[in-house]
């Protein structure tokens, strides 16, 4: 196998008359993680589900795992482990017999053998009798995560796996997800949390269906351009809801009694802040999630 787990070129997909993958040219090495940014509708969910085999795009080619995405799409689902945003396993079903319905399915040599490993690598072995419908959020997501590493996958599609999970269960699936690519294992993740973008080898960012920006959280930071003041008060909630309509702001939030904003103009950006002279503003280094609200905010302004 190559060291190019992914490499496809110019996909598109449409549903009806909606262009939901434009020209979309994407490549990932082995061992990496990609973490797909985006708004909804942005074309996250369809990618991934044209990179296993799930959707065939209208036009486009390319490989992944050396399978090719049009021809050879059962032999890409095999060698694959594709995490929903719902939780698609039986409810009714315990945990045990979720992975041995799954291990059937893969056929595997072993199949006992293959859940009890997984079991205790993922730390279930204490709910391994209980209901999937009974567990957590969290432990839901830990149980979808073992099924789909089952079979040994050599790439792993994940699309918001940790939607409505809590921070504590968010960083034990997280250290898991780089436990198995240091082992070699490729992952794919959508994410809307930028704590979880940043735990990502590299970031892709997509808008209208295909990529606007992409390379590592510093590298998408420093790229943007952005300019970023703060301040801190009593009274910043008020302040905020009149300066964000001030020309060149494009963004002003709220942080407990500290207040950011940002934009690309710096002579508008002071020009708004010199109208509050009782602050002391100080710039201060844009963070990923100053530059998402600024991808989505020039989408917006372009439509």
């Amino acid at each position: 196998m190559t060291e190019r787990v992914i490499d496809v070129r110019d996909l598109h997909k449409t549903f009806g008359d909606r262009h939901v993958v434009k020209s979309l040219s994407l490549q990932v090495s082995r061992g990496e993680i990609c973490g797909f940014l985006g708004a909804n509708g942005s074309g996250k969910t369809t990618t991934i589900r044209m990179l296993c085999g799930l959707l065939v795009p209208d036009t486009g080619e390319g490989t992944c795992l050396d399978y090719d995405i049009r021809k050879e799409a059962a032999l890409i689902r095999r060698e694959t482990g594709y995490m929903t945003q719902k939780f698609s396993y039986y409810e009714d079903l315990t945990a045990r017999e979720n992975l041995e319905l799954v291990a059937g399915v893969y056929e595997l040599d072993d199949e006992r053998r293959a859940v009890r490993e997984i079991l205790e690598r993922m730390n279930l072995g204490a709910y391994e009798n209980q209901l999937a419908g009974h567990l957590s959020g969290g432990w839901k997501q830990r149980l979808a995560l073992a099924a789909c590493v089952l079979h040994r996958p050599k790439l792993l599609l994940l699309d918001e796996p940790t939607a409505g999970v809590d921070a504590k269960a968010r960083r034990e699936f997280w250290d898991l997800i780089h436990d198995m690519a240091s082992d070699g294992l490729t992952v794919l993740v959508s994410t809307h949390y930028m704590d979880e973008a940043e735990r990502c080898n590299r970031i892709i960012y997509l808008a209208d269906g295909h990529i606007v920006v992409q390379g590592t959280a510093d590298e998408v930071v420093q790229g943007a351009g952005l300019i970023v003041y703060e301040t801190s008060g009593e009274r910043v909630d008020d302040i905020a809801r009149r300066i964000r309509g001030a020309p060149g702001v494009e963004a002003a939030a709220v942080f407990g009694h500290a207040l950011r904003i940002a934009g690309v103009d710096r002579a508008a950006l002071l020009q708004a802040i010199n109208s509050y002279p009782n602050l002391r503003w100080e710039e201060t280094e844009p963070r990923l999630e100053d530059v998402f609200i600024h991808q989505l905010s020039a989408r917006q302004t372009a439509q």
